[in-house]
Order: C-alpha cells, then structure tokens, then sequence
C-alpha cells in the first residue's frame, strides 16, 4: 500500500504533460492487473500495452451500471447516479474517501476559492431524496469546511436561502449556491436579488419542468438573480474529479484529468481540436476503479477550454451533469 501512497501523492502533484503521460500508463498497468472487468475488456478489443495515452482503451461509462468495476475490494463508499423511476442507477464503488476528497478540495480551492471564507448553499433536492449521491457528499464537506452555521442544504426555503446570503454578506464572506436547473430556476422565479453570488448550475430537470438548452437556462437564471453570470460542474458518479465552467462557458479541469474526443463514428480514433466528437476522460483520481471512461457527452477541445455540445442520441440522462446544449 505504500506504493500506492505514493503514486496517489504524484497523481495530485502532476504539473506537465510528460508528468500526466508517464503516471496514466503506470495507473493503466495497475488497472490491468486488479481490475477485472477493465482487463476483460481491453483483452476483449485486442488492444496491445499502450505506449502513450492516446492508445489507452476508454471502458464504456455503462459498465457502472451492469458490472463492480473496481481495482481493489473493500470499498469505503458506493456512490450511486440519480436517475428517474425505473432507471438504472450507476454505481461507484470507492475505495478511499480521502482520495475523493482530496480530489475535490484541492481542485474547487484552486478554482472556486477557499471554503473558509464562504458561505455554501446548496438546492439539490432530488440528491438528498435519492441518497448515496457523489454530488451531495462532496457539497456536505463544503458546507463542513466552510466552517459557517449559515452554511447549509436547503429545499424549498427561499426566504431562508435569501437570509443567509444577506447575512453573509454583512461579514464579509462570499456566496456560492450549489443548485440543480429547476430548483434554480423555481429561485429565478422569486426574483430574489443574489447579484453577488456565484451560483454553481448542477443540471438535471428530472422531469421536474421542460428540457432547454444551457444558454436558455442560464439566461433565465441571470434575468431572475441578477448575478452576471451562472458557472456550471462537469462531474459525475462515475469519475471521482470536476469541472468546472468559466464566464465563457468552458470548463476548466484539474491536472490529474484529461479529456480526449473520440470520433462519434469510430471510438478508436480521436478527431483534431475544434471539431465535435464523443467525451473521453482519464482522471486518475478513479486510481482504485477505472481512470479510463469512455462517456456519452459530446464536446470539444478549444483554446478557452472543454465545451460541452450535448449528449449522443437514446443515451439516459444521468446525474451531476449538464443540461444538453
């Protein structure tokens, strides 16, 4: 276990590029020889051992919801997608809390700033009645970090929700309100002025209100606020890091993750910068289950960023995910 302390301090220590290469085929020959159903299907394809990371095999994202997939026994956590009823739920088995958590923290630090010095609400109602959520367990470290008693989950209290961002406001500390798209929009609706807030858009209507695009949520969002813009989180069950969206809409991600984009045509073979293809991610956090997802979101790689471009056809919805473009 030493040696795998160590590759854990080296994964959350990666600066450059050579660094990120050299660590993703280590963690891929450990995953090869501990978990099962990652080595079944790189034998399965035939692929030989990859010499840099564009000829490492992605596992489909839905094996989480038909197989255990995991590198190690004795998870510590199960975290599981939501979903609506009927729907099969993903699940993570996660050997290391303090993986997830360092994760999570030293990224939303760099990004979203330092948990002492805000004030951390949260509007994810469906998460809490469904349990076992990854999202909901990250924003309850927050709001524990945040070491604040205005810090907090809410549900329908909007009057509450305006109270403690006044208050916190009064000494000094930033807001940052977690939310998933119809609780942020039934906030909207109040006309609530939390101008000063960052407000983090968690998707998922649930069928809860009509689909609509990103922009057309976001815009309703900021008309109904006032804030001047609305950040989104790109995570989910599966993968055990975020990102997280600028002003622009492009998401930034941490160094330990990687995002590829595959043909939609040809899962092999990877399309050049600017063009749309389906989302591969490696994110080595997932050290102890599958570092290696092959999603169903669609992007593209820029200059500013990552962009989300929606979802491949007949694919589920699933939780902790964007609102398709």
């Amino acid at each position: 276990m030493e040696r795998l302390r160590l590759l854990e301090d080296r994964i959350f220590s990666i600066s450059t590029f050579s660094e990120f290469e050299q660590i993703a085929l280590e963690v891929f020959d450990f995953q090869i020889a501990n978990c099962e159903i990652y080595r079944d299907f790189v034998q399965m394809i035939g692929i030989s051992k990859p010499n840099k990371i564009n000829e490492i095999p992605f596992l489909p994202i839905s094996f989480f919801k038909t197989h255990q997939v995991g590198s190690l026994d004795n998870s510590e956590l199960v975290f599981k997608s939501s979903g609506t009823t009927g729907m099969e739920r993903s699940q993570h088995a996660v050997l290391s809390s303090e993986v997830y958590e360092r994760s999570f923290l030293t990224f939303y630090k760099q990004r979203i700033g330092s948990p002492e010095e805000q004030v951390i609400l949260a509007l994810l109602p469906n998460y809490l009645e469904q349990g076992s959520s990854s999202l909901v367990y990250m924003v309850d470290c927050l709001i524990r970090e945040s070491q604040s008693s205005l810090s907090g989950f809410l549900l329908n209290a909007i009057e509450d929700l305006e109270y403690r961002y006044r208050e916190a406001l009064a000494i000094g500390k930033k807001v940052i309100i977690f939310g998933v798209s119809y609780a942020l929009l039934d906030l909207a609706e109040k006309g609530a002025d939390l101008s000063k807030a960052t407000i983090i858009e968690t998707g998922g209507m649930k069928g809860r209100r009509k689909e609509m695009s990103k922009e057309e949520l976001h815009l309703e969002i900021k008309r109904g606020t006032g804030v001047e813009y609305v950040s989104s989180e790109y995570g989910m069950t599966e993968l055990l890091s975020q990102g997280y969206s600028q002003q622009n809409g492009y998401f930034n991600i941490p160094n330990w993750m990687r995002v590829l984009i595959r043909d939609t045509n040809d899962p092999f073979t990877y399309v050049l910068d600017g063009k749309t293809g389906g989302i591969n991610v490696i994110d080595l956090a997932n050290l102890y289950s599958c570092s290696f997802i092959s999603t169903q979101d669609l992007g593209k790689i820029e200059a500013e960023g990552l962009k989300l471009m929606g979802r491949f056809d007949l694919a589920d919805i699933r939780g902790c995910n964007l609102m398709i473009q």
